[in-house]
């Protein structure tokens, strides 16, 4: 089977070089390589001219509309039976493809997704995003795995699709906001089986500071509210259980003035959580810098999504065509 991998960059021309390197040390080799240039100030054509010579490659320069229409750009010019779609900050395996194609194969699969992990490189705070990522207790471990809330949703970091399915969908319809969840459940509605491939896994590069953090899990609520108006029904009520969290809080401060007793009560809950999150995150990361680190990206985690929820679920305009700052 011959692959189209789709990689949109904004700005990246260092993200994009490293992404380059890890394909041209893949163990499976029928692919070829559409670099999306989307509007970008800072050009990554040198860089992709550098790999001429290595990979199977094409440069497409095209404006800032989006990372959805950027990769429906570069479908239109693959020649591929499948098209894979990945992230510029990502970092990629050597067998990657090869679990790819065997996954495809063995799950007789039209769509797939794969999960994304932290590296060893990765700085602290990037580490500790990994983990609020990721973490059983501040995501309940959902992202990359089976099992989930309801169907599995391939994501676009790390996601493929047949050309047939491509065909059938069209490809993305919003540019951003929501685009990969939008288009992974249009597939699931045309019948087309899809699956996880587990160790189809990339190395995802985080966030490298809270702030950029915060504003990525806003974001992400807003994406499900997007999601909501385009599929009435959708909002199940786990989604608004970053919202408990914020009423924990507000009933926790008002009970220290009014029942003391109750309020530090409560209070002590939530240290035992910021406890047992700095717990885990210095086990997994071997460092207690990073579990410290891993308390605030594990608030951002609840204030910012919940706080990207009520604000556009109030709000009547959509985001729907706003280009993305950052692919």
């Amino acid at each position: 089977m011959f692959y189209s991998l789709i990689i949109p960059v904004y700005n990246r021309p260092d993200d994009i070089e490293e992404v380059l390197k890890g394909l041209t040390k893949q163990t499976y080799s029928n692919f070829e390589v559409i670099v999306v240039e989307s509007g970008s100030t800072v050009r990554s054509n040198e860089v992709v001219a550098g790999f001429q010579s290595q990979l199977n490659i094409r440069y497409a320069p095209t404006g800032n509309h989006g990372q959805g229409f950027s990769r429906n750009f570069g479908m239109e010019q693959a020649r591929g039976d499948y098209f894979i779609i990945l992230d510029s900050d990502i970092i990629i395996p050597p067998d990657y493809l090869k679990h790819v194609h065997e996954g495809i194969q063995h799950q007789q699969l039209d769509a797939f997704g794969g999960p994304d992990r932290g590296h060893a490189s990765f700085t602290p705070v990037q580490k500790a995003v990994d983990f609020a990522l990721t973490s059983f207790l501040t995501t309940a471990g959902t992202r990359g795995r089976k099992r989930g809330v309801g169907e599995y949703h391939p994501r676009s970091f790390n996601m493929g699709f047949s050309q047939e399915v491509y065909e059938a969908t069209g490809g993305y319809r919003l540019p951003n906001c929501g685009e990969d969840i939008d288009l992974s459940i249009r597939i699931h509605q045309q019948g087309f089986q899809v699956g996880l491939i587990p160790e189809a896994y990339i190395y995802h590069k985080r966030k490298r500071t809270l702030l950029g953090f915060w504003q990525q899990m806003v974001w992400f609520g807003k994406s499900r509210i997007n999601l909501a108006r385009l599929f009435p029904g959708s909002l199940k009520p786990i989604y608004f259980l970053p919202l408990v969290f914020y009423a924990y809080l507000l009933l926790t401060l008002i009970l220290l003035f009014i029942m003391p007793s109750l309020g530090k009560w409560l209070l002590a809950m939530l240290v035992l959580y910021a406890v047992a999150v700095t717990i885990e995150g210095s086990l997994r990361y071997k460092s207690l810098r990073v579990g410290i680190l891993s308390v605030f990206t594990a608030f951002i985690v609840f204030l910012g999504y919940g706080y990207g929820l009520v604000k556009y679920y109030f709000q009547q305009s959509d985001a729907y065509t706003q280009p993305a700052e950052a692919l």
